[in-house]
């Protein structure tokens, strides 16, 4: 079986999916994000096949059809520097190629992909994607998109404390509302709305879905955003979790639903008794969580990957 991986070998998360699929014997084959200039590929589509054709990387000449996993963390072109413009746009081009081929490969059942691009599209709006998460029994916090300094306000009045966060898919710290201190950079808003929450108490817990399979941490911190715990001082403490059955059956359930074999969700369970989810990430960077707790997250996709 042959697995191709699309990212930065040195990244943690392609690194690990890599060791682990050779330890099982599958043949590997890394596209390097940084050589999108230099590697090329060819595609053919066959009335009543599926894609087929030949990539060619600096060390290896691979038919797509023998190709029965896919593992996607791919890097713009565009954001390594240096590229002379003919450069970017062949990068581009075999980009463009390459996520042809993984969004049309698999059609007949024989490819595993984690994940589709197109897929991955649910995350680019944190309010599109919060509207599927309920559908699957999740609560979701009360949220205001705005641009406007006084409907900030009243939210915060309605609601009490706030967080606000970026409203795309693009990272960004999680960070506590002051109405006070932050009153006089709201007039910022009006150049780019954002998003706020109301700040719930509890324990964040970090669901990775791998197939059917769920694995749940547990994190413990006074950080408002666990992630960065250790830009203020704070320590951020994981434990694996038996999540309720019922629980992680809607997120098997959801992350389906967003055609996500690979998901990472991030739930908040309140003391109210209510699990509250943030969002499903589409591309999880999984081995803070796999160090943190020793659960085999890596193993575990990329048995998925070869389908043992």
């Amino acid at each position: 079986m042959t697995v191709l991986l699309w990212g930065l070998p040195d990244e943690s998360p392609v690194h690990r999916v890599a060791e682990e699929l050779r330890a099982r014997d599958a043949d590997v084959v890394v596209v390097d994000s940084r050589a999108a200039a230099r590697d090329t590929i060819d595609l053919r589509l066959d009335p009543g096949a599926d894609v087929g054709g030949v990539l060619r990387t600096h060390d290896r000449t691979v038919e797509l059809a023998q190709v029965t996993g896919v593992y996607l963390r791919p890097v713009e072109p565009e954001l390594f520097p240096g590229l002379e413009p003919a450069e970017l746009a062949r990068a581009r081009r075999f980009c463009d190629a390459l996520t042809s081929f993984t969004e049309l490969t698999g059609s007949s059942g024989q490819c595993r992909v984690a994940n589709r691009l197109l897929a991955m599209g649910s995350n680019v709006s944190k309010p599109y994607q919060a509207q599927l998460i309920t559908r699957h029994g999740f609560g979701t916090p009360s949220t205001l998109v705005s641009s406007d300094p006084a409907e900030v306000l009243a939210f915060a009045g309605q609601h009490g404390p706030l967080v606000y966060k970026s409203i795309s898919g693009v990272r960004s710290i999680v960070t506590a509302f002051d109405p006070v201190a932050d009153a006089g950079r709201l007039t910022r808003l009006r150049w780019c709305p954002v998003q706020f929450q109301e700040q719930l108490d509890g324990p964040d817990v970090r669901v990775h879905v791998v197939g059917d399979r769920v694995f749940a941490t547990e994190v413990t911190t006074t950080a408002v955003d666990y992630r960065y715990a250790h830009r203020g001082g704070a320590t951020a403490t994981l434990r694996a979790l038996d999540l309720d059955p019922d629980v992680a059956g809607r997120c098997v359930a959801l992350a389906a639903a967003l055609q996500l074999p690979f998901a990472g969700i991030d739930l908040k369970l309140v003391p109210d008794g209510r699990v509250v989810c943030f969002e499903v990430n589409p591309s999880p960077g999984f081995t803070y969580f796999e160090h943190g707790t020793g659960q085999p997250i890596a193993a575990a996709l990329a048995a998925w990957l070869t389908g043992s």
